[in-house]
């Protein structure tokens, strides 16, 4: 089980506490207090920080909270998920720092996102850190609008419209935004009001702010990621 192994270094890690083979009973009770595992999908607090956890159901996820704003997941299989850690509401002005591990098979469809909702517009977002080598087209079907340069890198700016899809209040036809990062990474710092700002300057704009994650969404494929959020 090296998940288990894995994160129990994580664990201790994060609790400051070293456990050694003689103290195993300390290490579960720290394990115990310090992670966890989502067993359903929902919203909701852990240490203090929120997460969102959605999946279609169809792909085997394993969604793990960790204290001090941290979250691991687990994927195997086709079907839609997104997963991730940040706040609620979200804000226009946030700079979102994330880093870890991540670690997807070479063809799976799997993206790194700043990711999130507003209302009144009913508008989903993603500026979008990481594609897998574009391997997750998360622009397919959407309209190139420009580029904005953010955080040492230019980004293409696109917009596409959902019908009667998944949403925050139930099924819905909703515009998405999104930024994509032309220097594909897994770890920095997300100025999010530069997105903001250059989306409506091209007559997108959000509207109140709902949540806003550093997100993990997967289609297709394996992998793991350990994320760490500061925002």
């Amino acid at each position: 089980m090296v998940f288990l192994s894995l994160l129990s270094v994580v664990v201790v890690a994060v609790a400051g506490v070293y456990a050694f083979p003689g103290n195993l009973t300390q290490m579960r009770e720290i394990r115990r207090a310090v992670t966890a595992q989502q067993t359903s999908p929902g919203q909701g607090t852990f240490d203090g920080v929120f997460y969102s956890y959605f999946t279609s159901g169809s792909s085997d996820t394993i969604f793990t909270n960790i204290a001090g704003g941290q979250y691991e997941i687990q994927w195997d299989g086709n079907g839609d998920f997104v997963v991730g850690q940040g706040t609620n509401p979200g804000s226009t002005s946030a700079s979102v720092t994330f880093g870890g591990s991540f670690e997807p098979n070479p063809d799976a469809e799997v993206i790194l996102s700043v990711y999130g909702w507003s209302e009144n517009p009913l508008v989903e977002y993603y500026i979008n850190e990481f594609n897998n080598g574009g391997k997750f087209d998360i622009t397919f079907d959407a309209t190139h609008k420009g580029t904005v340069t953010s955080d040492g890198s230019l980004y293409n700016i696109y917009t596409h419209q959902q019908v009667n899809q998944p949403s925050i209040q139930g099924t819905a036809t909703f515009n998405q935004y999104i930024s994509v990062r032309s220097s594909e990474r897994t770890s920095g710092t997300v100025t999010v009001g530069n997105h903001v700002n250059a989306w409506a300057s091209l007559g997108m704009h959000l509207g109140q702010m709902n949540y806003q994650i550093v997100a993990v969404e997967g289609l297709s494929g394996s992998g793991q990621a350990t994320i760490t959020v500061r925002g």
